[in-house]
């Protein structure tokens, strides 16, 4: 990654992307953030990120953003939607999102998923599903639409989300048969470490706590160097 290269990052304004925000900026590098609303603008622009306001599910307002002068190194996206809104940015969003990336030649797109998309739908349980399973299958189509653009991409999975500090013991693994728990600032430092991981292009790869697992089975840590 060139000095002069931007983190491109949608979802920023709460939870994990808010958390990749503080993260990317920690390690000094040069963040520029898609927001839909002001609120929290002042905010990451206060530990220096550029903030660019507009709506993922707007095309003009996307291309706007990552088509602009500086180039985009890297698009990392965790926006997503919740089961009683009316129209879920899971898909119709990051589908812009990765259209976008692909006309500016961005050299890979991160895409925060969720355990119970795609073919880990065999970790989650009926009660899961039955409360998130047309989110999760708006999840599978935006991730399908990413391995289809040609970009280089590594989609993350994190289990069930938490809100407590980095605990450090967050892994990734290719076995789409865990689930588990993990803090959203542990995602963060995951995905961060993703940024210049050659082992993770172009996988799909799921993320828990090793202490927070459901169920005690055996699976093989994901290593990224």
């Amino acid at each position: 990654m060139t000095s002069a290269s931007y983190i491109f990052l949608a979802g920023a304004s709460r939870g994990v992307g808010r958390e990749i925000a503080q993260y990317l900026r920690a390690q000094q590098l040069k963040v520029k953030a898609l927001l839909r609303t002001a609120a929290v603008a002042a905010e990451l622009e206060g530990i220096g990120i550029e903030v660019v306001l507009g709506d993922a599910l707007n095309v003009e307002d996307v291309e706007r953003a990552i088509l602009a002068d500086e180039p985009i190194h890297t698009v990392i996206s965790t926006i997503g939607g919740l089961p009683s809104d009316v129209e879920r940015p899971d898909y119709p969003g990051n589908r812009n999102l990765i259209d976008a990336a692909v006309k500016a030649g961005v050299q890979k797109f991160i895409l925060v998923s969720s355990i119970g998309a795609g073919n880990s739908v065999v970790a989650a349980s009926p009660q899961v599903l039955e409360v998130l399973g047309k989110v999760l299958a708006e999840k599978d189509k935006a991730e399908q639409h990413l391995i289809a653009s040609g970009l280089t991409y590594t989609i993350i999975r994190p289990g069930g989300l938490k809100s407590e500090p980095a605990t450090g013991n967050g892994v990734l693994t290719e076995d789409p048969h865990i689930i588990g728990s993990i803090n959203r600032a542990d995602v963060a430092q995951l995905v961060g470490r993703c940024l210049n991981s050659q082992h993770t292009n172009n996988k799909i790869l799921s993320a828990v706590d090793r202490n927070m697992l459901f169920g005690q089975r055996e699976f093989a840590e994901f290593t990224l160097e």
